[in-house]
């Protein structure tokens, strides 16, 4: 008996009521999610699609989990998808894995945070220079959310925050890495601009989230 056929999903466009979607497959299991979160609104203008993985998070895991995720839906033509990782103590090999299938499509994506997603949050508060590791990135945080524990609370994170986050990230990253920083630095902005872009389309200049 011949090997049943993997049926793929096709979104009917009859059903689909939000404008674009991002399917992020990141290394963390708790405070990326709550993070992006963020931007799923009321309106559907933007829907976050999160592909957990558990404790499997080392680069190559969560390529494998965007490439299993990817083989069963048609990924439709406005939306994105995106790996999310920490520099930590992953090497370049390990990494360039995840650039490479980046430059495969248009609608791919690769954002890494050196050291740690973390420094994607300090930025949210300053420009984070001086902050060389791990251990300082985390100390430096906690002057500004002194309980925080991966925890991302909505309320505490506004658009101007958000805004300013990425204009400082942009500013780190000038002239723009082709692969990623080599030093503290995130390219998390090109992905937060991109659901800003779509997220705020129809909100009036000037109102806070």
């Amino acid at each position: 008996m011949p090997p049943k056929k993997r049926r793929r999903f096709v979104r009917p466009l009859g059903e689909r009521r939000y404008r674009k979607m991002f399917v992020l497959a990141t290394e963390g299991s708790k405070t990326e999610s709550q993070y992006f979160s963020i931007f799923n609104d009321a309106n559907l203008t933007v829907h976050i699609k999160f592909l957990k993985g558990g404790d499997r998070s080392a680069p190559t895991q969560v390529l494998k989990r965007m490439r299993g995720y990817l083989e069963e839906i048609n990924l439709g033509s406005p939306d994105e998808a995106w790996l999310v990782v920490d520099k930590d103590q992953w090497t370049d090999e390990q990494l360039l894995q995840l650039h490479e299938w980046a430059e495969e499509a248009g609608n791919y994506g690769f954002a890494l945070s050196n050291p740690k997603f973390e420094f994607w949050l300090l930025l949210h508060f300053e420009d984070g220079r001086g902050v060389s590791n791990s251990q300082a990135c985390s100390q430096r945080l906690k002057l500004y959310m002194p309980n925080y524990n991966k925890d991302i609370s909505r309320k505490n994170i506004s658009r101007t925050m958000i805004e300013k986050a990425v204009n400082r990230a942009k500013e780190l990253d000038t002239p723009a890495c082709s692969h990623w920083p080599l030093s503290s630095g995130t390219t998390v902005y090109r992905l937060v601009e991109n659901i800003l872009r779509t997220r705020y389309v129809d909100i009036a200049a000037g109102e806070e989230q």
